[in-house]
């Protein structure tokens, strides 16, 4: 129930500070608003809120541009991640994608707009200074050269082209499981935790993330696209954990991954316990 609360409170946050144009552009503020309203899982904002409520509560309204800037700058990755000249996808959050809706300069420039505006909305946080320079460069890291931006580059240069596991799994720990390692680790700095818990945390987002891309995966191969809510059955070209180790592969090594995330979720101090298992406990078994 909590967790849900949670939820909702930031649900409400972002509807009140959706994106806007301010001009006289006939269609681009819908645009920008478009994939947020969407929905989605909010996962990874969800990770940094849970994390504050637990430890600082006191700072969990101040937190809120944060999470959103995390928010607003996963969403501008799927915006570009579907564009034609990546999946070309035609489904994501269970609506049409925004070059469908609109089209593709509309899309390309609503995603610039989210990732650049995600780094505005940190930098006017009512945070002090020095927690705010830590967070950006943990979210332009993770989300950057360093993390997002090379895995996809890795995954659209290696279509047709079989990877080893170990590059397929470095592909997918920068593409997918950098952010969700950096959001853990954002709400660690947020808290002032020391950098050891630091580290811990921002380990264990890392096979939570590797994870979540194998359940994608499985997902992608054996879910319609109304049970998935985006495009399936897309994967035949990539590099994906199906592809390479087969269903039943890909199914043993999430059921060997989500067993070592949830050993190393009860190591935590008790107060990380209570935050994250509410949160984590609907998805380490969705492939299932």
């Amino acid at each position: 129930m909590q967790n849900n609360t949670l939820l909702a409170n930031f649900e409400d946050y972002l509807n009140n500070n959706l994106p806007q144009s301010k001009t006289f552009h006939p269609i681009f503020e819908e645009a920008l608003q478009d994939m947020l309203n969407a929905g989605g899982k909010r996962f990874r904002p969800m990770l940094i809120l849970s994390i504050v409520q637990s430890l600082q509560p006191l700072l969990l309204k101040n937190s809120m541009p944060v999470a959103l800037g995390v928010e607003f700058l996963h969403t501008y990755s799927l915006v570009h991640d579907d564009l034609p000249a990546m999946d070309n996808a035609d489904l994501r959050r269970g609506h049409p994608t925004l070059h469908k809706s609109y089209d593709e300069v509309t899309a390309i420039l609503v995603g610039d707009a989210l990732n650049t505006h995600s780094f505005n909305l940190i930098a006017n946080a009512p945070l002090s200074n020095d927690i705010k320079i830590e967070l950006i460069k943990t979210l332009s890291s993770d989300g950057g050269i360093d993390g997002m931006i090379i895995g996809q580059a890795i995954d659209c240069f290696f279509e047709n082209q079989k990877l080893e596991l170990n590059q397929l799994e470095f592909l997918h720990i920068h593409k997918t499981a950098k952010l969700i390692a950096g959001s853990l680790k954002m709400g660690a700095i947020i808290c002032n935790l020391d950098i050891d818990t630091q580290n811990k945390l921002y380990n264990f987002g890392i096979d939570i993330g590797l994870l979540f891309q194998i359940q994608d995966d499985i997902i992608d191969e054996t879910a319609t696209e109304e049970e998935a809510g985006k495009t399936t059955a897309n994967d035949e070209a990539k590099n994906s954990f199906v592809n390479l180790l087969g269903l039943n592969g890909a199914l043993d090594s999430a059921n060997t991954l989500a067993s070592k995330c949830e050993n190393n979720l009860n190591s935590f101090d008790i107060n990380l316990q209570n935050s994250l298992k509410p949160l984590l406990s609907h998805y380490l078994y969705r492939h299932k």
